[in-house]
Order: C-alpha cells, then structure tokens, then sequence
C-alpha cells in the first residue's frame, strides 16, 4: 500500500525554526517529484515547495529565502526546512508527488503564535 506520512510539526514561536519529514513507503517515489502543500482553516491547500526527481527545487513566494525542501532516496523520504517562521506559516503541512498523485496523507499540524 502507498503511503506518505507526514511528521516534525508543532508549536513554534515566530522566527523560530521546524523541519518537517515525509516517509514515503509502498514503492519508491525516485523517479517522482515530489511536493510540500500546506492548507491553513478556511483556505484551499497551497503549493509551497516543490524538488524534481534530479534535485531541482522551487518555492512559493511567500516562503521562497525561508523554507528548503530536499529529499534522501535511499530512505524515501522528503524534508522541508522551515525558518524564519510566520504566523502566517500556520496550517497543516502534507507532502505528495507533484503534481498530486497519491492519496493524501494525515499531515503535520505547523502552529506558529507567541
């Protein structure tokens, strides 16, 4: 079965720092870029960064200089730095393949608030 999970979320105050992981297991994601997505209540999900299968990354605005997203394919699994940390940066944070192939995962609740 394929399978993302999402972890390293929590409560952060702003500026701080978070590193999220994505554990991918059911079959390997190699050959598949893959995405951070984030959706804050009462919004639609957003695309906030995006790796290539070849390491090629790309960020929404709103976190580009912030937040870095790589990947280790020996264990599967996608990363997204966070710093600099907004309140705005708050929302549940999901990763899939990009574009969005696979059935989503529970994701990582990110609380950014002093």
């Amino acid at each position: 079965q394929v399978q993302l999970v999402e972890s390293g979320g929590g409560l952060v105050q702003p500026g701080g720092s978070l590193r999220l992981s994505c554990a991918a297991s059911g079959r390997s994601f190699s050959s598949d870029h893959m995405a951070w997505f984030r959706q804050a209540p009462g919004s639609t999900r957003e695309l906030v960064a995006t790796i290539t299968n070849g390491g090629s990354t790309n960020y929404a605005d709103s976190v580009k200089g912030r937040f870095i997203i790589s990947r280790d394919h020996a264990k599967n699994t996608v990363f997204l730095q966070m710093n600099g940390l907004k309140p705005q940066d708050t929302a549940v944070y999901y990763c899939n393949t990009h574009p969005a192939r696979v059935n989503w995962g529970r994701g990582t609740q990110v609380t950014v608030s002093s």
